[in-house]
């Protein structure tokens, strides 16, 4: 957790996450000022480059200029997996929105659109007009997620300008 800002789930305006997230309290969990957390990122992926992605909760909340800056001046490539709803600071280098339902998405430029399918009063076409260079939809994981699955692809055929995303990390059993 950057910076400690604890108000990311007391505030989220999702009704799903589909990132686990629970706590601080992990592997390599904890808070951390900008600086430290670049130290700990570097310590994880040593190199001269790496790439991050902050997921997991709202990132939106907790990214600032000082993060992004910190990242940068390390050569630690920054992308975010946001719902949209939350303004993002400038300098992320990859950004994906990924909608939910009942909310008002905020941002709508970006790297990818990732829309979880199906979800309830959610029509994917109504996505279509914003500013992204692709378009995904992913298959809800619940407890029917292979009809969900077969939905998707369905729905894929069907719209071409959408083409099919899984959290290859699930089915590999990474946690």
């Amino acid at each position: 957790m950057w910076n400690g800002k604890e108000e990311d789930r007391a505030t989220a305006i999702c009704n799903f996450c589909d990132t686990e997230f629970v706590g601080t309290d992990g592997v390599n969990g904890g808070k951390y000022s900008a600086e430290e957390l670049v130290i700990q990122i570097k310590s994880l992926f040593p190199g001269k480059h790496c790439f991050v992605v902050c997921t997991g909760g709202e990132p939106g909340l907790q990214m600032d200029a000082d993060l992004i800056q910190a990242m940068h001046e390390s050569n630690i490539e920054i992308a975010i997996e946001t719902n949209g709803t939350v303004a993002l600071p400038e300098g992320i280098d990859w950004i994906t929105v990924s909608p939910k339902a009942q909310t008002e998405i905020l941002i709508q430029k970006g790297h990818e659109l990732k829309l979880v399918y199906p979800q309830e009063n959610v029509d994917p076409k109504t996505f279509e007009g914003l500013d992204f260079e692709h378009f995904f939809v992913q298959p809800l994981e619940s407890s029917g997620w292979e009809a969900n699955t077969k939905k998707t692809l369905a729905f894929a055929k069907a719209n071409p300008k959408w083409r099919v995303s899984v959290q290859s990390h699930k089915y590999l059993n990474i946690p």
